[in-house]
């Protein structure tokens, strides 16, 4: 079976940083799209950043500069590196791997920043 953990949510501060993680099991993520959503209460699942295979980047507007998405294919994880955190941040964050004929979502990691 192919599954996705994410980790490293937690409570920071305004202005602070955190960097979660996503670890692929059952299948290489070499080959796929990796992406980072959030959830906020009573919002919608929204896009947050997306990484092809080939290290390409894009990122919602609202996180543009501060975030930053990377891939390490040799450990099966994929990275999103948060600065300068809002609370208009804190949301659960999932992933998400798009292998093509699979989609894998994890169970999410919870990141509160506080004011």
């Amino acid at each position: 079976q192919v599954h996705v953990v994410e980790s490293g949510g937690g409570l920071v501060q305004a202005g602070g940083s955190l960097r979660l993680s996503c670890a692929a099991s059952g299948r290489t993520i070499s080959r796929s799209a990796m992406r980072w959503f959030r959830q906020a209460p009573g919002n919608r699942r929204e896009l947050v950043t997306a990484i092809t295979s080939g290290g390409s980047t894009n990122y919602a507007d609202s996180v543009k500069g501060r975030f930053t998405i990377s891939r390490d294919n040799a450990k099966n994880t994929v990275y999103l590196q948060m600065n300068s955190l809002k609370p208009e941040d804190t949301a659960v964050y999932y992933c998400n791997a798009d292998y093509g004929n699979l989609e894998v979502w994890g169970q999410g990691t919870l990141v509160t920043v506080s004011s």
